[in-house]
């Protein structure tokens, strides 16, 4: 145990960050002589260096976890700051499908789930995810071997089956936060009461797994982190509203992977402040995202990970740019309800409150908000085939953002991960005349 806890240590501390110098070394002599990013795009963020070897290094230390700390496979939307003061290392199955989306994987691990009777239907996440279980391909080498699982309703119910399916396989415990859907404004109190009573008995179970107590200070101080990392993402994002935006909401798309991934850690909150200085400074510079920004974009759904920047090459080429997007926005709204002085009480609360756990009038909100703060003149929604919840209503959204802000809105269909729902093609044709439209 001690020396499994020693080669952990040493893997974040030590290794994994020479092997993501190297790893950087390597990717710069391959880009000499090739310039910047160019094309239509503005000078790539310098901050992507250090966000590759944060990333880096968290997937490289997981690989040394087992036997050395507790480890809990967690559903993105889950309330993490409780397992954080107890040293769980976390993994975020999510994340990790997101980025077999990116490097195109996704179709043979899901290949692997189906031909043992799981459906395509099912979310290209869970197939990624349970497809990595089963062959044991991942492009970050090994993931740890779970000691928890803990997953939250309040972004789908898909969830509780995948986590059930992992527990059965993995045979330890599962932990599962079920949030009431939100109708109106506001939780009502019962159900806040509800979730809190399952926060409590969370602390009990991951206690026991983790052999460890849950201080209140360490509850308070991982509760002040995780604040402060949501906060900070909030101004990352907020820089969008400049003209020219400093970046691209595709840019989000993958900066976000810190408050995913390490929310509630000091390492989130740094590379952070690293960030917003340099878009701040790109802001007082006058450097955009795009060489030329003619047209502001909203974007609602996940991205499609296997095309991000296919798409985006192909709006920015005439001058759009994704200046605001949902789902990173997601991130920075969820944190701002925690509390340090009650972590329990507050997640309670923050948690129930995810974007994809209120009705539909409160997702009209917040499209409605960020077009108008963001200053967009258009919008696209992915009707994504593998999350329904984010899917469901944007016939309706579309509409209503269409009649009440008179911008352009496009309903685009793909799947965010798994390239066989998505036609390219006719992909390229609609996003073409959906810009033709602007004149």
């Amino acid at each position: 145990m001690i020396w499994r806890r020693a080669r952990y240590e040493a893997a974040g501390r030590v290794v994994g960050p020479v092997i993501a110098s190297l790893d950087a070394w390597q990717r710069r002599r391959g880009r000499r002589g090739r310039g910047p990013r160019g094309g239509p795009f503005g000078p790539p963020l310098e901050s992507v260096a250090k966000l590759k070897e944060l990333m880096t290094v968290h997937y490289y230390q997981g690989r040394y976890a087992d036997g050395a700390v507790p480890v809990a496979w967690v559903t993105s939307g889950f309330p993490v700051e409780v397992l954080r003061p107890l040293g769980f290392h976390t993994v975020y199955p999510e994340n990790h499908a997101a980025m077999c989306g990116v490097q195109r994987l996704v179709p043979g691990l899901s290949d692997a789930v189906e031909a043992q009777g799981y459906s395509r239907d099912l979310c290209s996440y869970v197939r990624t995810d349970l497809g990595s279980v089963v062959t044991g391909r991942t492009p970050v080498g090994r993931l740890p071997r779970p000691d928890l699982l803990a997953c939250c309703t309040n972004i789908c119910q898909t969830v509780l089956y995948w986590y059930r399916a992992l527990a059965a396989h993995f045979g330890v415990p599962l932990v599962l936060v079920d949030t009431p859907y939100v109708y109106g404004p506001e939780a009502k109190p019962h159900q806040l009461a509800y979730v809190r009573d399952q926060l409590e008995e969370l602390v009990r179970v991951a206690e026991k797994v983790s052999g460890r107590r849950a201080e209140p200070e360490a509850l308070a101080e991982v509760a002040r982190l995780a604040k402060e990392g949501t906060d900070l993402w909030a101004e990352c994002l907020a820089t969008g509203r400049e003209r020219p935006a400093p970046w691209t909401g595709i840019d989000g798309f993958f900066h976000m992977a810190p408050i995913v991934a390490l929310r509630g850690t000091e390492e989130c909150n740094a590379y952070y402040r690293l960030l917003r200085d340099e878009l701040k400074d790109r802001v007082r510079r006058g450097i955009g995202g795009l060489r030329e920004e003619r047209h502001r974009l909203l974007w609602d759904n996940l991205p499609i990970w296997f095309a991000v920047r296919e798409v985006a090459t192909l709006l920015a080429e005439r001058g759009f740019n994704f200046v605001c997007t949902s789902y990173t926005n997601a991130w920075a709204e969820a944190g701002s309800r925690i509390d340090p002085s009650d972590l329990i009480g507050s997640a309670a609360d923050s948690y129930t409150h995810i974007i994809l756990n209120q009705d539909l009038p409160n997702r009209l909100g917040i499209l409605r908000r960020l077009a108008r703060d963001y200053g967009v003149d258009g919008a696209v929604l992915h009707s994504d085939r593998s999350c329904k919840p984010y899917s469901i209503g944007q016939v309706d959204l579309r509409d209503r953002l269409a009649a009440e802000l008179g911008i352009r809105v496009l309903l685009l269909e793909a799947d965010h991960s798994d390239p066989r729902a998505w036609a390219s093609q006719q992909g390229e044709n609609r996003l073409t005349a959906f810009m033709e439209s602007f004149g």
